[in-house]
């Protein structure tokens, strides 16, 4: 009997193909704000098509950049104030709004996103799939913190994130880094974005949201 498994690259592909398809128009030149992100995601592209993208990679340190098109920028996720409104054709994002904090948080997030990019494109985990793939556990995310917690000190899970005998803290601050979002919340963060179902099994296993720019955006040719 085949083993089915759920492979994060096959994933990724799927949401890159349709990040072209929705974005990437002949003749134009696009600039996108990769939040939280790295160069390595944009590798697949096709070299004539990166050749007609600028993109800079927002996080919290510096990120290694090689290719000429490419932008490390150090900043906040959830405080854009070094850009402007608009400055960016798209703002790409793939798992991280679930990591910023709370819903507040991730409402600022939210926000940011849609005052500095004319469009936008987002993907996050659902929060009612029932297997949890940050820490690969069926329904971990439906337990309290403190068993989360708990379960994250035995060994044997443990290893897997280079938390062995971990300090109380390191799983305390590890389970707090991650809040899944449903889909009634994305809703309410992004009303007027387009949400796409990512299935796996028939069930939802996270949304991608989009928002394609206006015909009087920064687009040119």
């Amino acid at each position: 009997m085949k083993r089915i498994r759920l492979k994060s690259t096959d994933f990724r592909k799927r949401r890159f193909n349709l990040f072209i398809s929705l974005f990437l128009q002949t003749g134009k030149f696009l600039r996108v704000l990769d939040v939280g992100g790295t160069r390595f995601f944009w590798e697949a592209i096709d070299s004539e098509e990166l050749d007609r993208l600028e993109i800079v990679l927002l996080n919290l340190t510096d990120t290694e950049t090689i290719h000429p098109r490419f932008t490390s920028h150090v900043g906040d996720a959830c405080d854009m104030a070094e850009f402007q409104d608009n400055e960016f054709d798209v703002v790409f994002s793939n798992s991280v709004i679930e990591h910023v904090g709370d819903f507040k948080q991730q409402r600022r997030m939210a926000q940011e996103i849609k005052r500095v990019g004319s469009g936008y494109f987002l993907q996050t985990p659902n929060y009612y799939f029932p297997f949890e793939t940050h820490f690969r556990l069926p329904l971990f995310h439906y337990l309290p913190h403190k068993l989360q917690t708990a379960l994250l000190k035995f060994d044997y899970i443990g290893r897997r994130y280079k938390l062995h005998n971990p300090e109380l803290q390191t799983a305390v601050e590890l389970v707090e880094s991650v809040r899944l979002l449903t889909g009634k919340e994305l809703r309410e963060l992004f009303s007027e974005a387009i949400i796409v179902n990512e299935k796996f099994l028939g069930l939802t296993k996270s949304f991608m949201v989009y928002s394609k720019p206006m015909s009087n955006n920064r687009l040119h040719l």
